[in-house]
């Protein structure tokens, strides 16, 4: 049965796990949540997803049936781990296989920093300058521009790691990679140029990941009819 996707299409988490999706070319049947509807609150949807969050995946349109006999997931990155692995053998590798221990635990490394490192500031800013003005609050130029600076303190570690090699785990391309799309692209529309004014390992990277196909095909809003 084709894979259920319930999200909303604008979503960064959504685009998030759609980037993995197309990446792979795994058919899927979208779902759209929408939030302003409240659909994301209402208790069949809580069920499903209990902290009321976009997105999560089953297996029947109605969620009664969910993947891999009574299986549902949600939180972008476990989807991500878990259709890369599931997949593995479609399209890129995008996770190294669990035997693998040095080149896991390197793809590890590389995916806390994007949480850590990255994640942690640029949705932070995104959230100042977008999200506040979406739901109607005033934004701080303030908190902006500080976050601005902390995120690119970060990106001066990213150019040391790039400048031995070509992506955050090694020579690969790794879910922790793509995994910076979503909010690294939302950077610009919040107002800062920062993902195109670092050094040139970083500018190499991040324009080798945001000119691939998948991220092409998804970055102005999930379709809800992949086309592969």
């Amino acid at each position: 049965m084709v894979l259920q996707f319930y999200a909303n299409a604008h979503s960064t988490c959504a685009q998030r796990v759609a980037t993995v999706l197309f990446e792979k070319q795994i058919p899927y049947e979208w779902h759209n949540v929408d939030f302003a509807k409240g659909e994301h609150k209402a208790p069949e949807y809580i069920e499903k997803q209990p902290f009321g969050q976009v997105p999560y995946i089953a297996s029947h349109p109605l969620a009664l049936l969910p993947i891999d006999d009574g299986f549902v997931l949600f939180e972008s990155r476990a989807i991500g781990r878990y259709l890369a692995h599931k997949y593995a053998d479609k399209g890129p590798k995008l996770i190294p296989a669990s035997s693998d221990l040095k080149a896991t635990a390197l793809f590890e490394q590389a995916a806390s920093i994007e949480q850590s490192n990255f994640d942690a500031f640029a949705s932070k800013a995104c959230f100042e300058n977008i999200f506040k003005t979406w739901r109607g609050l005033s934004p701080d130029p303030k908190v902006f521009e500080e976050t601005i600076a902390q995120l690119d303190a970060k990106l001066k570690a990213y150019e040391v790691i790039l400048g031995k090699q070509k992506y955050l785990a090694g020579d690969e391309v790794t879910l922790a990679d793509l995994f910076h799309l979503p909010y690294g692209s939302l950077l610009a529309a919040a107002g800062s140029d920062i993902m195109s004014k670092q050094g040139p390992n970083v500018t190499r990277w991040w324009n080798d990941i945001t000119s691939r196909p998948s991220w092409q095909a998804i970055a102005k809003g999930v379709p809800a009819t992949p086309t592969y």
